[in-house]
């Protein structure tokens, strides 16, 4: 792993926190100025199911950001992350506080996130985002 890739996707996931921001305040646009537009992508949503292709992952992004309202926010924890030869990926946990169209109350997302970038020019593109619940293991029985 090359330290200037690293460093240069350390600095790309400063802007990807603001993409993430902009996304649960219903503002689709700075996640489309990262999303892949060749070459393969797939998405495995939180709510289940996937989406695969550049066009159908990219538009499906668009269509669920209808979904939120102003208001809400979004940071990134983020466990490990890692970036050479024109691949990076960051695991860790997406924390989000939102505002859905039709609910007056705010909404807490806790998710578990994993997202791969492929390096296209000089720009990372998100190429595969999988987010789920971050749900409490079940107790144990005996």
């Amino acid at each position: 792993m090359t330290s200037s890739n690293l460093l240069d996707f350390k600095r790309f996931m400063q802007q990807r926190d603001e993409v993430a921001r902009a996304y649960v305040r219903g503002d689709a646009t700075p996640l489309d100025r990262i999303v892949a537009r060749e070459g393969e992508a797939t998405f495995f949503p939180s709510g289940g199911g996937s989406f695969r292709g550049a066009a159908t992952v990219s538009s499906t992004y668009e269509r669920d950001a209808k979904a939120f309202a102003p208001g809400g926010d979004s940071r990134f924890e983020i466990l490990q992350l890692a970036a050479s030869d024109g691949m990076a990926y960051w695991v860790g946990f997406q924390r989000a506080n939102a505002y859905l169209i039709g609910r007056p109350q705010e909404v807490p997302f806790d998710l578990r996130v994993t997202e791969i970038f492929r390096r296209e020019g000089e720009s990372w593109k998100l190429v595969h985002r999988h987010a789920d619940p971050l749900v409490a293991p079940a107790e144990e029985q005996t």
